[in-house]
Parts: structure tokens; sequence; C-alpha cells
């Protein structure tokens, strides 16, 4: 069954055309890729069949009564939104709701942080992952995605990607993310004004989306070349002005004029300008750039990462993985001497401060805090003159903004009011003003279109120096890095850092660590926790002794009382009742933090035990 059918669709924006005269059907039960460059309009075109943006011309048809949902590429909450009412927002009738949004939370696994949790203090994983929730409770047949897996962890886009391919809803998603798109989607739509109609429409997944596209811009050149061979002939005959044949000669001249212009047109689309990506060579490199020894650290009383050895040379293509918040972003400023380790050693050079050191690093933040969001493009490339300095040559701001497509009146807008993708590419142009023999890229594949995705793992993989990347994007990880350090997975006690050759091997053996049966909390401490030695017990008062003796059959009965209240909370007929079920979840809340508090009670109580006396 059509869902939405879009006839000959057009859109402007300012004095740039976005799309023109694009048509297209979205049926029941699939899932659709929306690709193109940054700037061809798909978040726009997602906003207009979301009905939150009008069209300039164009015809939309939807099936009567149809639900459709939207999640956006940022979502927002209110400071007075908790995880359950924003779960149920969106929802026709809110009371009626509850039953299937507790159900949601334990899909969702946000049972982790209560119903009443605020919504605008969790991470930006956790918020796309609550927004896809909201929208999923009005139980859409299309759903909208722009962007989904921008924020999220690894370990989350593979449980994104699972989620997706079970879901009976339509899927229209906008998304770089190739392994993604090859996983998920069942049909590709290219919206690409260099595309022969500018919407290629590919059924099948983006392994044959690619096939097609390049077969498509293939064709096109070809046809190209045999449309100007026609008009070079044609105007060698009109120039030799047959006289006689002054009718035919007219009529030539017409078809003359039109096979110009078709060839101009085609000339348009087939010319492609990439963004000019390069880090440039330094003569000098020394082979030791960066050394850590047995490196710890620490935050909040949680350790991140233990015992640590590391060496960058101008060889080193590294990626780190790991979860959100577990510590990726601290890794990379202590191991850049920004930060001291807790325990261990770094030395950057011959120094153990990247502020005394001869090592040229340029580094990526993940939240791009370099550019200036009131100052215009050309103001944060070239705060002083006109001129910046490339290569040792001083080279107009104009033009050097030019090689990374930003060109005309672009150039004068503040960078407030650029894409993601934009304000990416501007941070790459500041950065090649800069020598380096090292390069830390923190996230800098969010937002980028695939044509400079493949620009920079091109020019990185040129690079004579050192890299480190911090990506979600798994295809970049893999065509950039060489090795993979990974974070150890939530839940897991070890903070050792592991290395793998490659993506897909660490994919492997999360998901064997996955499957492995979980043991019991009491199980974890026992196998962590020697048996007392009794010959230290003099170092535990008679009554701390005592209570070390009761502690594990205490948080045995506190985990059995915290099993009947999970037990109680799948119940149907409670879970109607959304005042007892908020009850239910704050107890169960504080019996969680009793049972960890225990825990932390009983580690310190044997630690103090195994000391000798």
């Amino acid at each position: 069954m059509i869902l939405i059918n879009a006839h000959k669709l057009e859109k402007s924006f300012s004095s740039k055309t976005l799309f023109h005269s694009i048509s297209f059907g979205l049926d029941e039960g699939e899932r659709i890729g929306l690709l193109g460059p940054n700037g061809a309009g798909k978040s726009t075109l997602l906003k207009i069949l979301a009905g939150m943006a009008d069209l300039d011309s164009g015809q939309i048809s939807k099936k009567k009564g149809l639900r459709l949902g939207y999640l956006e590429q940022t979502p927002t909450f209110q400071q007075s939104e908790s995880v359950l009412s924003a779960m149920i927002s969106k929802c026709n009738d809110p009371d009626d709701s509850y039953a299937r949004a507790y159900e949601m939370m334990g899909v969702m696994d946000f049972y982790r942080f209560g119903d009443s949790f605020p919504a605008h203090k969790l991470s930006g994983g956790w918020q796309k992952r609550l927004a896809l929730a909201r929208e999923l409770m009005s139980e859409p047949e299309l759903l909208l995605l722009d962007e989904p897996t921008n924020h999220l962890d690894v370990a989350s886009i593979l449980w994104l990607e699972d989620y997706l391919c079970n879901l009976p809803t339509a899927l229209l998603i906008v998304t770089h993310d190739r392994l993604f798109l090859q996983r998920v989607v069942t049909r590709i739509m290219d919206l690409d004004p260099r595309n022969p109609n500018e919407l290629l429409n590919v059924p099948g997944d983006y392994l044959k989306y690619l096939e097609i596209k390049e077969q498509e811009l293939h064709a096109q050149a070809r046809h190209e070349k045999v449309l100007r061979n026609t008009l070079r002939r044609e105007t060698e005959w009109l120039r030799r002005g047959a006289k006689a044949r002054q009718t035919k000669q007219k009529a030539r001249m017409e078809a003359a004029h039109e096979l110009a212009a078709n060839v101009s047109d085609l000339a348009a689309k087939n010319r492609h300008q990439k963004v000019g990506l390069d880090f440039g060579e330094l003569d000098k490199t020394p082979k030791k750039l960066i050394e850590a020894t047995g490196i710890a650290k620490s935050y909040n009383g949680e350790t991140l990462f233990t015992e640590l050895d590391m060496l960058v040379t101008p060889k080193t293509r590294l990626a780190i993985l790991g979860h959100n918040g577990c510590g990726k972003s601290t890794l990379i400023r202590t191991i850049l001497g920004y930060e001291k380790p807790d325990a261990g050693r770094v030395k950057v050079g011959a120094t153990e401060s990247s502020v005394a050191s001869d090592v040229k690093i340029s580094y990526f933040e993940q939240n791009r805090e370099t550019l200036n969001p009131t100052q215009s493009v050309f103001k944060n490339i070239c705060p002083q003159g006109d001129f910046v300095t490339y290569r040792g040559q001083h080279i107009h701001a104009r033009s050097y903004l030019d090689r990374f497509l930003f060109s005309g009146t672009k150039v004068d807008l503040p960078v407030a009011k650029l894409s993601g993708g934009e304000q990416a590419r501007l941070r790459l142009a500041q950065l090649m003003l800069k020598d380096a023999q090292v390069l830390v890229l923190d996230e800098p594949t969010n937002d980028l279109d695939s044509d400079t995705l493949e620009v920079l793992e091109n020019a990185l993989t040129e690079f004579n120096g050192a890299v480190i990347i911090v990506t979600h994007d798994r295809y970049f990880m893999d065509a950039v890095s060489r090795q993979i350090l990974a974070f150890p997975p939530e839940g897991c006690s070890d903070r050792k850092l592991q290395l793998f050759s490659s993506y897909l091997q660490w994919e492997e053996w999360y998901e064997n660590f996955k499957s492995q049966p979980k043991k019991s909390g009491v199980e974890k401490q026992k196998a962590k926790t020697p048996e007392p030695q009794t010959a230290n017990s003099m170092r535990l008062s008679s009554k701390e002794k005592s209570e070390l003796d009761k502690i594990e059959s205490f948080i045995q009965n506190l985990e059995s009382e915290l099993q009947t209240l999970t037990t109680q909370s799948l119940n149907s007929d409670l879970v109607k009742d959304h005042q007892k079920m908020a009850k239910l979840h704050t107890e169960m809340a504080k019996l969680q933090e009793t049972i960890d508090a225990k825990y932390k009670r009983w580690e310190e109580l044997e630690n103090r035990l195994k000391k000798p006396g």
C-alpha cells in the first residue's frame, strides 16, 4: 500500500534551488535510505513530508489517516520533562499510554535511569533514544529519521540496526553511515543535482546503489561527450553559411541553440566539485612523537582506564572505540599532555608536557569549540586582514575557502547559520592552516556527506604524520586506522583497553561478550574478592567482622526483594495505574542505591582485611 506519493516537488532556500521537480512514492513496510551531498535538501524534504515546512510547488498525497513520526537530527526536551512524561508527550491520550510507556522503557533500557529522571540531563545518545521512543509511542506507519546514528556510540548503533530491522514501520532515513545503510535499508533514494533526473531511485542495498550510481554518472559523462561532438559539427556546418538552403539552415540553427543549452546543463551536472583536503608534509618528524607508560585515569571516583602503554610514531593510524561517557576524550587529552594521568607518565616529544613540546599537534574537537558561531565564515578563517598563509604562500581567504565549497554570500554567513556538515568542513579548513605532525580528530565524521568523507579518508591516508581518531563511523574507522584501541563494554569491571586489527574483529568479540551468561551481583563479587585471611582479621573490629560475615546474605535478600518489585512492575493490571507504577519505580531505585552502597562497603571491608597487619 502506498503511504505517500510525491509529484514534482520543488523547494528553494534564499537564492539557491534545493531540489527541482522530484517525484517518488513511499510504500508500506519499506526501509529507505535518503542520500545526497550536504545542502541538497534532505533534511528539508523530511520536514516537508512531516508537515513542518512548505513546498514552493508540487503535490504530496498521503494515505488517509496516515500516522507519521519524525525524529529530528538534534532532539530537544523541556526542562520540566522526565523520561516518562517525554515518552508520552505526543500521545493523543497520555492517560491510556502509561502501560505502553513502561513496556517501552524496558525495551529501550530506560529503567537504569528511572521514569522521573530529567530528560534534558540525558547524554546526546540517550536523548536520541528517548526521542525515538517518543515517536514510536504513537505507533507510526511511517517514521522519518534524520541522522539517527549521530551522537550514538557503536554499541548503540548496533542495537538500533537490530531494532529497526525488526520494526514493521516504514522508514525513511537520512544518514551517511555506510555500514548502517548496508545493513538496514531495502531501497536508496539519492537526491543529487548530478543525477540525470536529480532523484535517483535504486531498489536494493547500499552496494547495489553504488554500482547503479557509478553507471549512471558514467553514462551521463559519455552522453555529454557525444553531444559536444555533435554541437561542434553543427557549429562548423553553420559557419560555412549554406546560402541556398536558408530554411533548413534556420531550423538547424535553432536546433544548435537547443543542443548548446543541453550540453551546458550536462556539463553543470557532471562538474563535481569536491573539498580540497591536504594536511601537508613536514621534513623532520621525530620517530617517537608521544610515549605513554602505565598510565591510568579516574574521574569522580570511577576508573576510566588503567595500565595503558602507548607509542605514537609517524606511522600510527589509531582509532579509539568505546561507549559514550567511557573516557575517550579524556584519554586523548591525557596522551596529548593536556591532562595529567593519575598514574604512569606521558612524554610528548622530548618533554612530559604538550605546552613545552616541539611536537606539532592539530586537534579537531568533538563539539568544534574553536569555531566562533557569531562571526562569519571569513572571519573564522582570517580574523585579521584578507589573506591566509597556507604552505608558505599568502592566499586570499576567499580563494582558500573556495576549496572547502564556501563561495559567494556563504563566506559572509555567521557560522551559527551553517549546517553541521558545513561547520565540520570549516573546522577542517582551520586545521589545514597549521603544520601538524599529529592529527587528533574527535568525531570528525558527524554530518559530513559521503563525498567529503571519501576525501577526508584519502587525505588522512596520505598524511605522513600520526593520526588518532575517535569516530562512530565504522567504515571510516576501518578505512583510516590500522589498529583499534577499545574501551571495555558497559558493565565490564576490568578497565584495561584492548587492541584490535579491524572493526569487524572487535564486533565479533563484542557479540561473543554479549552472549556470555551474566553472573548475579553476589557471584560477581565472589569472583573478584578472595576469601579473607584469618591472619589479618585483627585489622577489623569485632563489629566490622560481624558486619562482613552477614553482608553477603543481606545483599542477597535485597536483590531478592528487588527482583520481586521488578516482577510486580510487569503486571499488566498494575501498569495501568501510573501513580502506583511511579511509586514502585521510586522504591526500586532506592533499593538499587542501597544494594550498590552495600557492595561498596563489602569491597572496602575485604580490602582492609587483605592488607598485612
